[in-house]
């Protein structure tokens, strides 16, 4: 029996199986599109701000902290003082031009003196090729498998280093001529050597400073010292990492506490100028109260409220060079402050 019409049609839809979904409606023109499913997990999230820290970020330990007190102080002391429109007078840099140097004509006779001169010279430069050799290839392997964290040892190697290469005419010219002499670790050497030895005159120098009156003179030659340490400071600051990969890379290892001990240092002597403003204050009050007559009874506490508040803004500073203070500081910035409070003109 034959199918009808109408089932085998049928029959057909049935093997085809059902119709294809519609496709996708297009965005119209200004929409966004809807976003596409993805697979799997998402992409990490950006790092934060300032998630990233150079390598040498991390403070060496120090009995440094910030304090609460420090800022709220400075800025009420500010405000009774000058005002509270008045800023602090950031340190001013010098820029210094460098000028380039200046040629002059050289003449025929000129040109053959300095040849004559450049002939004695590489004549030398030979000798000493000659005459320094056998001390040149034991300071060429000594450099070459030199390698310490310890800073008096780097000093005492380099000072050996310097009393060979001293002798030599031309030391460029002269160690060209030793094949794979390793001038590069030299030249680092002498960098970590000297960065070293100038960090350690700074600490020396801080910690042997004579606090002693007159006080405006003392905090003078403060201040200026000061400013010319964090100028030091801030430049390494910016090529610290730099400069430590290239020491790292030529086995030393240095002592970055060097920069911690120099801001310590500096807060010391802070405290021992707030120490000897107080004592000075404290005596100056002692014999106004003794004397029976003052010619000018308010002159002087005037003039002591205005050393006592040039004294805290020096320790104000101090404790943003250094990035904090240790509680000998912290209690005498204090003291110093409800002294000027107190006994200030203005109150």
């Amino acid at each position: 029996m034959m199918p009808s019409k109408g089932s085998a049609s049928n029959t057909m839809l049935l093997k085809k199986g059902p119709p294809p979904p519609p496709p996708p409606l297009m965005p119209s023109k200004g929409s966004e599109p809807n976003a596409m499913p993805l697979k799997g997990p998402g992409p990490p999230p950006p790092p934060q701000f300032g998630a990233r820290k150079s390598m040498f970020q991390t403070r060496s330990a120090t009995k440094l902290k910030r304090s609460t007190q420090m800022p709220n102080l400075f800025r009420d002391i500010r405000s009774m003082m000058e005002g509270s429109s008045l800023t602090v007078k950031a340190s001013s840099v010098r820029k210094v031009q460098l000028g380039g140097s200046t040629g002059g004509k050289a003449g025929l006779a000129a040109s053959l003196a300095e040849m004559t001169k450049r002939s004695t010279f590489f004549q030398q430069v030979e000798e000493d090729i000659k005459k320094y050799s056998k001390s040149i290839m034991e300071l060429k392997a000594d450099i070459n498998s030199f390698q310490t964290k310890d800073m008096i040892k780097l000093l005492k190697f380099q000072s050996n280093v310097e009393s060979i290469l001293q002798f030599l005419t031309d030391e460029s010219q002269v160690l060209a001529k030793f094949e794979a002499f390793p001038s590069k670790k030299l030249e680092t050497l002498r960098t970590a050597a000297a960065l070293y030895s100038k960090f350690d005159t700074i600490v020396t120098t801080l910690k042997n400073w004579d606090v002693v009156l007159p006080l405006g003179q003392l905090l003078d030659k403060i201040e200026k010292y000061l400013s010319k340490i964090k100028l030091q400071l801030d430049a390494f600051e910016r090529s610290k990492d730099e400069e430590s990969r290239k020491f790292k890379s030529h086995n030393i290892d240095f002592e970055f506490h060097i920069v911690t001990k120099i801001r310590e240092s500096m807060v010391d002597l802070s405290s021992s100028c707030m120490e000897l403003a107080l004592k000075e204050r404290r005596e100056s009050k002692a014999a106004v109260e003794n004397q029976e007559t003052m010619a000018k009874p308010d002159q002087k506490p005037k003039e002591s409220i205005k050393m006592l508040w040039r004294v805290f803004q020096l320790a104000f500073r101090v404790y943003s060079f250094a990035g904090g203070q240790d509680d000998r500081a912290e209690k005498l910035a204090k003291e110093l402050a409800d002294e000027i409070l107190i006994d200030s003109p203005n109150q």
